[in-house]
């Protein structure tokens, strides 16, 4: 059954995207950062898990401290540099692929 004119002004939230929901509200830019870096965190637990490399190896292999590659693992800290992502790439045989795209 089709929605009414009349039914559709009722609502301003009718039809809008959840995108656009965050834009609106000004959450857009910290839900997104917040997606990558759990997408990122994961994809590294991942790779770790299938080369069987724990936390300490990883560290040792980078260079770095474990309490940072827990930093870099823990998908609520979004403060990870691009030279701190690119360390673990290296250590796990893989790259990074950075690309910039149409918003």
């Amino acid at each position: 059954m089709p929605i009414s004119k009349a039914a559709k002004r009722k609502n301003e939230h009718r039809g809008s995207s959840f995108t656009g929901f965050l834009k609106k509200e000004g959450w857009y830019e910290e839900v997104h950062a917040a997606a990558l870096k759990r997408a990122i965190a994961m994809k590294l637990g991942d790779l770790m898990k299938q080369k069987r490399i724990n936390k300490s190896a990883m560290a040792a292999e980078m260079r770095t401290s474990r309490a940072a590659v827990h930093r870099l693992l823990d998908p609520k800290n979004t403060s990870v540099t691009l030279a701190t992502l690119n360390r673990a790439a290296r250590s796990l045989g893989k790259k990074i692929k950075i690309d910039l795209v149409a918003a």
